[in-house]
């Protein structure tokens, strides 16, 4: 991963304390069909990255922080807001999974089947 960060990535840091794995089971538990497929894979790639030993700790910080945006039901556009309300928890999560260097096929696989078992 790239060194540079910008002011969006340090941002994400104040979100790191609102996540935890149970927060982020219990969000997708309750929220998995409102969010969408797409939302939940990338949450998944994520989730899946950071339990990878290839996460750098400035990538874990910059995943942490971004599942914990996830998790908060008012961020930028509240999750209540049918249709797009979750659309800045898809953009930030893709805007994060494009700074990584830890989802790699392995990282894929597992999204893909936790998503298969829960949407299929």
């Amino acid at each position: 991963m790239s060194e540079k960060f910008d002011a969006k990535d340090v941002q994400l840091q104040k979100y790191e304390k609102h996540y935890s794995e149970p927060k982020l089971w219990d969000k997708i538990k309750n929220f998995a069909k409102n969010a969408g497929k797409e939302v939940i894979y990338n949450v998944l790639l994520l989730y899946y990255a950071l339990q990878s030993d290839q996460v750098s700790a400035k990538e874990k910080a910059v995943i942490i922080g971004a599942l914990g945006y996830f998790i908060l039901p008012i961020d930028l556009i509240p999750d209540v807001i049918p249709v797009v309300g979750y659309s800045d928890d898809l953009a930030v999560l893709i805007a994060v999974i494009k700074l990584l260097t830890c989802v790699d096929d392995d990282v894929k696989r597992q999204a893909k089947e936790k998503l298969a078992e829960w949407f299929d």
